[in-house]
């Protein structure tokens, strides 16, 4: 094989991938019931300071409220006997990286910090969806004091 068949191997995989990444239909995030939803500070466990937002950070918020904040509440404080907060000190950077998001949306988490049960895994969120959730949770956390 050539180095001209390699390049244009590579350059094949490139265009199939950016296809992939570009034109793949919005993935489906289930949307529960208004009434589903907590209110700010309704059963919060916690309060913060609400920074403002923007950015890949603003789109992990909409994703957040979609699909996270029944159990984590709205602006990730917590829900009194469902879920908890994530701005929270157990959860900086050093102690549950990035990829610990990742795993515990893809494959849940057995309950360790908490005693609100285990967390099953969340379907129809891409990666790249949990990128922004994690942007998002990030930015809240360094407004309050979590780095």
């Amino acid at each position: 094989m050539t180095r001209k068949h390699i390049l244009i191997g590579l350059g094949a995989v490139a265009a199939c991938t950016a296809a992939f990444v570009f034109l793949r239909p919005a993935p489906h995030i289930p949307t529960p019931a208004a009434a589903d939803v907590p209110q700010p500070d309704a059963r919060a466990l916690v309060a913060i300071q609400v920074p403002p937002i923007d950015g890949p950070a603003a789109i992990g918020q909409q994703i957040f409220e979609t699909a996270c904040a029944v159990c984590h509440g709205l602006n990730a404080v917590g829900v009194d006997g469902v879920g908890p907060p994530l701005v929270h000190v157990i959860y900086e950077p050093s102690h549950h990286g990035d990829d610990s998001f990742q795993r515990a949306v893809a494959l849940g988490v057995r309950s360790h910090h908490w005693r609100f049960g285990d967390m099953p895994p969340v379907a129809g969120l891409t990666r790249g969806d949990v990128s922004m959730i994690i942007a998002y949770i990030r930015h809240i956390q360094r407004a309050n004091g979590i780095q």
